[in-house]
């Protein structure tokens, strides 16, 4: 009996450990503990270590870089003001319908809202149309890096024949039959002569405008020590630590930039992507993808490269359960196309509350969108 009783009292004391964990920040009404509100008050570099590998070169959270576009230099302002003309102008697709602003719309955050975009007679994109907030500051484009410049990055939608279907060997003429467009190019690029390089280098030069703007918590980066809540706090807390989203999101920007497998391939059924190695070949890129930036997360879902998660909360269950494990099929064992999940995804095994926190702080780095309209297009 005597040892019944002492197992009996492990485990409470066990689960009330775990409890006392899982809250250690909150008192007991269910209010942050001011201690760690003091924690964060202090300068970013005196914040709690993050729980990240040590193979992750991570940079600490920070607050908003400038673009790197130079809109005082006059000549880049006007290759700026025409790639915006072109960005929002569906002549530039081949049915005369669809814009770049069709599937990256500013009210929206520079995204759609779909699970994946339509294109060309409503044909469906394979993957959702991320933000384009920021997008200056990556070093590959698209959801699987195959595009290493802007410039290439522009040329893409356009042609793809499930998007703009544009014939790009046609395009210069057509919009050379504009002829509003003319002086345009005159002043941007000094010729009034349209080639496809030309279109692309301004709607590359547009991009690099397109910025998310202030958040709470930039706010609170910058000394308003009450711009967060108690529960965003407790969130920004668990994000560094234990629910180890600095591995892969970190940085003023929340992205390492980088490309992850996080076990969302759908392999080996009908809507199989494996991401990467389609653009690269090699056997450990298959299933991956880049990880986007999280300013405005909340805001352009559904989220991941297919779209298919629809609510912030099916998102965290996800990450907290360590994403979809493969089930492996007969035949498929020696498959050299199998895909293997990162190493730094993992079950986090948050409870409720603490994911709530969490999706509490990413509410924290929303915006209010930056509305940018053409009144009128060259005729």
């Amino acid at each position: 009996m005597n040892k019944v009783l002492v197992c009996i009292a492990f485990l409470l004391s066990f689960l009330l450990l775990i409890s006392f964990k899982s809250h250690e920040w909150m008192n007991g009404s269910g209010l942050l503990d001011d201690s760690l509100r003091k924690i964060y008050a202090k300068p970013s570099q005196d914040w709690p270590k993050p729980n990240v590998e040590a193979s992750v070169k991570f940079e600490e959270l920070a607050s908003l870089s400038s673009t790197p576009l130079d809109l005082s230099n006059d000549s880049i302002k006007k290759v700026m003001e025409l790639g915006k003309l072109l960005f929002f102008d569906p002549r530039l697709s081949g049915a005369n319908q669809i814009s770049c602003a069709s599937c990256h719309t500013p009210a929206m955050h520079w995204s759609d809202g779909k699970e994946v975009s339509l294109g060309h007679n409503e044909l469906p994109n394979i993957r959702n149309a991320p933000s384009l907030e920021n997008v200056w500051i990556y070093y590959s484009f698209f959801w699987d890096g195959r595009a290493n410049t802007l410039v290439k990055q522009a040329e893409g939608p356009i042609s793809a024949h499930h998007e703009m279907n544009q014939d790009l060997k046609l395009l210069p003429k057509k919009l050379g039959r504009i002829k509003g467009y003319e002086p345009l190019f005159m002043a941007a690029f000094g010729t009034a002569k349209i080639t496809n390089q030309l279109i692309f280098e301004s709607l590359a030069t547009f991009q690099q405008s397109i910025v998310s703007g202030e958040t709470p918590f930039d706010r609170f980066l910058n000394g308003d020590k009450a711009a967060l809540t108690d529960e965003q706090l407790v969130g920004l807390h668990l994000f560094r630590t234990k629910a180890r989203c600095m591995n892969c999101h970190y940085g003023a920007y929340f992205t390492d930039k980088e490309f992850h497998n996080i076990g969302l391939t759908e392999y080996g059924l009908k809507n199989q992507d494996l991401g990467l190695y389609h653009v690269t070949k090699k056997v450990e890129d298959i299933g991956k993808f880049k990880t986007p930036g999280l300013r405005n997360v909340m805001k352009t879902g559904p989220w991941f490269h297919h779209g298919m998660v629809k609510s912030m909360d099916s998102l965290m269950v996800l990450y907290n359960m360590g994403m979809p494990e493969h089930i492996v099929l007969p035949g498929q064992k020696d498959d050299p196309l199998l895909p293997k999940k990162d190493k730094l995804i993992r079950g986090i095994m948050l409870s409720i509350r603490e994911r709530k926190a969490v999706i509490a702080f990413l509410e924290a780095l929303s915006s209010p969108p930056v509305i940018i309209k053409v009144d009128q297009l060259p005729k």
